[in-house]
Order: structure tokens, then sequence, then C-alpha cells
């Protein structure tokens, strides 16, 4: 067992209008406004483990390596979160950043990983960070350790795109 599946106290899924309000975004990027969010949001494509369907959620990017064409996402409501259920059950997927689709390889990092992107991420965004800790339950300080601690509790996802430039195929998404 991992620290990531221990019992935490994690909000519910958004329900009523803040779950309308979260999925606004995907509205957005059907109508082809994803640049609007620039590089801090993405459109994540995923099939229905149970279902079989297509899924979509918006995610956001808590760090972006352009070069290496890779996105790490984190699952905030942790591992049993629909989104990172179904990436487990099939990791190759697409994603949209921006307006542009890429083809990608869903790769699930260590706990001790996490701990460092949590408190990378703090330094880059302390008050959003400070923030999405409170609201998932995670007492944190404003000191690295309680961002690192927090970090390996919260499961982070590195999305890695296929060979090549990593555009999805065509129509898709």
């Amino acid at each position: 067992m991992t620290d990531r599946d221990t019992a935490h106290s994690r909000p519910g899924p958004p329900a009523g209008w803040r779950r309308l309000a979260l999925r606004l975004p995907i509205l957005l990027y059907h109508a082809g406004l994803g640049s609007l969010f620039g590089k801090r949001l993405l459109l994540l494509h995923h099939t229905g483990r149970v279902s079989h369907l297509d899924r979509m959620t918006v995610l956001e990017v808590v760090s972006h390596d352009p070069a290496g064409a890779n996105w790490t996402v984190a699952s905030g409501f942790g591992p049993r979160a629909d989104w990172y259920l179904n990436l487990r059950a099939q990791p190759k997927t697409l994603i949209r950043s921006g307006n542009r689709p890429y083809a990608v390889t869903a790769r699930f990092l260590p706990s001790e990983d996490g701990a460092g992107i949590m408190a990378d991420y703090a330094r880059r965004h302390p008050r959003t960070a400070r923030r999405l800790c409170g609201f998932m339950g995670f007492p944190v300080d404003g000191g690295e350790a309680s961002f690192r601690a927090a970090g390996r509790t919260i499961p982070f996802v590195r999305l890695e795109a296929a060979g090549g430039d990593g555009r999805g195929t065509p129509g898709r998404p």
C-alpha cells in the first residue's frame, strides 16, 4: 500500500452548478477556443474502464516540457478519480493542448517524484499551491517540507507524446 492509497479526507467530486462550471472548459475546447487556456490547461480524452465510452475532462497542467512534448497533471481527487482509473486501464490516449491534438501515453509517477513536483509547483505558484492543498485537505504551512508531504499523497501522471511531433490522429480529439 502506498502513501497515495491511505485514507485521506479529500473532497468529493463536485456536483450541481460546480460540476457544470468545471465542465465549461470542455465546451470551449469543442468551440476551438482551447488556446484561451494557454499551456495552463489541457483536454484529456479517456475511455471509460467499465462503459468503454469516450470521456473528456479538463486538467490543470502542473508542468510542461515542450522539448520533450510531455505534460504532468495531478489527480486532486486522489487515486479513485474516474479519469485516473480510466488511464490506469488504458494509458494510451489523446489530449488537446491549446488547439493542438497529441497522442500520448500516461506514465504514473512514484510518490517521491510527486514530492518534488509539488515543491516545484509551490515555488512557481505559491498562492495557488496553498489554496489547492487547502481544498484537498492537506495541511501546508507554506514551507517546502509541507508541500513535499502533500505531493507524496497526490497521484501525478506524466502524459508523454508519441514519436515525431506527437500529433493525434486526424479527427481526434
